[in-house]
C-alpha cells in the first residue's frame, strides 16, 4: 500500500472513531501551553489516575456488547476493597483476603445475571438498585468512615513499580485490557456476546446458549469491578463507601464515548480504552492549565455530548448513503 493509501486508511479510522480524534486534538492543543503535560512523570501519572476506571470499563464492555447493562460496578468496587481491608485487619493472609474480595464480584454478578437474564427484568433498574444496596452495605461495614489497612504490603499492590518506573496498577490495567480484548476477539464466548447483542433472537435460534453467555458476562463484569476496588483501596491504603458515588456514570459514559453501544453488538476493549482516556486526558490537561473544577465538568459534558452526536450523525449519514 502506498503513502496515499495509508493516509486514506488513517483518515477513515479517525472519522470512524470520534473519540480518537478528540484525543489527537487535546494532545495537539497542549503543545501551545507551557506545562509539564508531556513529561514522562505526568503521562505515567495520567495512566495511573485513570487506571481504576479503565479496569472497570473493560469489565462492563463485555456486558454492553452482549446487550446488557451494569450500573452496580461502583458498589462492587467499594465493597470489595472494604472486604479485603477488613479481612487483612483481622490477620487474614492478603492472598486469601483478595480472593474473598473477588468472590464478592462473582456473587454480585450472579445475582445481577439471575434477575436481568433469567428473570428478564430491566437490567438498568436491577443493577442500579444493586449498586445502591452495595453502597449501603459499605456504609454499614465502615460505619460511614474510611477504613485504613494495617497491612503494609497491601499498599504496594498498587503503588509498587516495575523497573522503578511503571506502577503496578497500570500493569494490571493493561493486563485486564489484553484479557478482555482476547476474549472478545478470539474466543467463541466473545463472538457469542457480539451475536447476542446484535440480534438476541437470531443468536438464540442459531444454537447459542444466550442466557448462559449473558450471565457469564455479568459475572466477568463483577469480578473485574472487584479487582478495580482492590486496586483502588490499595492505592489509597483505605476503603471508603464514598469512593464509588459517580463511578458507574463515568465509566458508562466513557465506554459509550469510545464507541461501545448500549444497544449491544458494537464496541470492544480498544474502544473503551480510548473513551476513558478522553476523560483522563481532558481532566489532566485542564488541571495543567488551571481550569476550575466546575468548569471542567462543563467541558466534560460538552465533549461527551459532542462526540456522541458526531458519531450518531455519521452513522445516520452512512445509512442514508446506503
Amino acid at each position: 500500500m502506498n503513502i496515499l493509501g495509508y493516509c486514506k486508511k488513517i483518515l477513515y479510522l479517525v472519522n470512524k472513531q470520534k473519540a480518537f480524534l478528540a484525543l489527537i486534538l487535546m494532545f495537539t492543543a497542549m503543545l501551545f501551553f507551557k506545562t509539564n503535560f508531556y513529561t514522562p512523570f505526568n503521562l505515567i501519572n495520567l495512566m495511573k489516575s485513570g487506571s481504576v476506571l479503565l479496569i472497570l470499563a473493560f469489565g462492563i464492555t463485555i456486558v454492553l456488547v452482549a446487550g446488557g447493562a451494569d450500573l452496580s460496578i461502583g458498589g462492587v468496587m467499594v465493597v470489595s476493597g472494604i472486604v479485603a481491608i477488613k479481612l487483612m485487619n483481622v490477620n487474614v493472609p492478603m492472598a486469601i483476603a483478595i480472593i474473598c474480595a473477588l468472590l464478592v464480584g462473582v456473587v454480585v454478578g450472579m445475582i445481577n445475571a439471575f434477575f436481568s437474564v433469567y428473570q428478564k427484568t430491566e437490567p438498568f433498574i436491577i443493577t442500579l438498585g444493586m449498586g445502591m444496596l452495595l453502597t449501603g452495605i459499605a456504609q454499614q461495614l465502615t460505619d460511614a468512615h474510611p477504613v485504613a489497612s494495617l497491612n503494609p504490603e497491601f499498599v504496594l499492590l498498587s503503588n509498587g513499580k516495575l523497573f522503578n518506573q511503571i506502577p503496578n496498577q497500570v500493569i494490571v490495567m493493561f493486563g485486564v485490557f489484553v484479557l478482555t480484548f482476547f476474549i472478545l476477539r478470539y474466543t467463541s464466548f466473545g463472538r457469542n456476546c457480539y451475536a447476542i447483542g446484535g440480534d438476541y433472537e437470531v443468536a438464540k435460534y442459531s444454537g447459542i446458549n444466550v442466557m448462559r453467555t449473558k450471565a457469564l458476562a455479568y459475572v466477568y463484569s463483577g469480578v473485574i469491578a472487584a479487582l478495580g476496588g482492590i486496586m483502588l483501596s490499595s492505592m489509597l491504603n483505605s476503603g471508603n463507601s464514598t469512593y464509588g458515588e459517580n463511578t458507574a456514570l463515568l465509566v458508562n459514559c466513557g465506554v459509550v464515548v469510545g464507541g461501545t453501544s448500549f444497544a449491544g453488538g458494537i464496541g470492544g476493549a480498544q474502544q473503551s480504552l480510548i473513551g476513558l482516556l478522553v476523560f483522563a486526558v481532558l481532566q489532566n490537561s485542564m488541571n495543567m492549565v488551571g481550569v476550575d473544577s466546575y468548569v471542567q465538568l462543563l467541558f466534560q459534558g460538552i465533549v461527551t455530548v459532542g462526540i456522541i452526536w458526531l458519531d450518531s450523525y455519521g452513522r445516520k449519514k452512512r445509512r442514508e448513503t446506503v
